[in-house]
């Protein structure tokens, strides 16, 4: 690994460990901005319990020393403290235990989305203006237009109340196709569509001309040029969607009953539960800056004349 390289790797995590900090920092203050208490929803809170209850959850300290204690057990335990509604639970247990069943679903979902997005968009722009490639086009078109409720629902409709082929969700692997379906449809029809344009402009290329005139094979020319050097903007678009996906779809989550992170962040908010609303957005942001910095250095790894300056 070169010197400049080595520069541009900690130069980037440097940035992507001060976003976080950003984060962390305005999420906290942000929520302790709003009015109202998480203790207001409480039965016949007396001011003496109330200020017991602050007590105990460390709230009556000043705000600057709150947020270096958290600071600092985000860092040295990566712990985001008790659940002020759910008693005896952690936050960092609660997300854990979301983040099993959305990571699994979400990294099916995005692979899948991956992988299928673009084969079908090399295909597409193989066959640019022929009847595959329109297919591809008005299917895309359709899946990309149609939000996920509207398709959830009408999954969970068709398939599962009407035809009874497949349950909503459940332990069983075919409790998962629903939600992985629903959850890869657009991102599966935005990566096929951003393939095929980047694969487009990639074969209009000088160097694409020059190989053909060389007698270079169709399927070096498509594979071992196009395909690679259209991959750029799909990367750029993969890791914030992996993110996203993998840490849970609220709106599907909610029509499939799935029980991941993206449930427990609605009710979260409806509860006002301070510490699990900070926890689970941090955690989010996490995973998009991690993400974006797999995705910056993966750059280097499909084309290797991009330099790391």
């Amino acid at each position: 690994m070169s010197t400049k390289t080595l520069a541009y790797i900690l130069k980037r995590i440097g940035l992507a460990l001060l976003t976080v900090w950003v984060v962390i920092t305005i999420t906290f203050f942000v929520m302790h901005a709003v009015p109202g208490g998480p203790f207001l929803r409480e039965k016949a809170v007396s001011p003496e319990t109330q200020a017991a209850l602050e007590a105990n959850y460390g709230l009556d300290k000043p705000l600057i020393v709150q947020y270096g204690t958290y600071l600092r057990d985000i860092i040295t335990k990566f712990d985001f403290g008790p659940s002020i509604k759910h008693r005896g639970q952690t936050v960092t247990g609660m997300i854990g235990d979301g983040l099993k069943t959305s990571v699994t679903i979400g990294l099916i979902a995005a692979f899948s989305a991956l992988f299928i997005g673009v084969t079908l968009g090399a295909v597409a722009a193989i066959n640019r203006n022929k009847i595959v490639d329109r297919i591809i086009m008005v299917f895309t078109t359709l899946f990309v237009s149609l939000p996920s409720f509207i398709l959830g629902s009408l999954f969970l409709y068709l398939f599962s109340q009407r035809l009874k082929w497949l349950p909503a969700f459940g332990d069983k692997w075919t409790g998962y196709i629903l939600p992985v379906i629903t959850l890869a449809l657009y991102p599966l029809s935005y990566i096929t569509r951003l393939t095929r344009s980047s694969m487009l402009d990639v074969l209009g290329q000088d160097y694409i001309r020059t190989a053909k005139a060389k007698g270079v094979s169709r399927g070096n020319i498509i594979f071992g040029h196009a395909m690679k050097n259209s991959l750029i903007p799909v990367i750029t678009y993969f890791g914030p969607m992996l993110a996203y996906i993998v840490t849970g779809s609220l709106v599907v989550e909610k029509i499939f009953g799935v029980p991941g992170i993206g449930g427990k962040f609605v009710t979260s908010i409806t509860d006002r539960d301070y510490t699990l609303i900070m926890g689970t957005t941090i955690v989010l942001a996490m995973l998009i800056v991690i993400m974006n910095l797999i995705g910056d250095l993966l750059y280097k790894v499909v084309d290797p004349r991009i330099s790391f300056d």
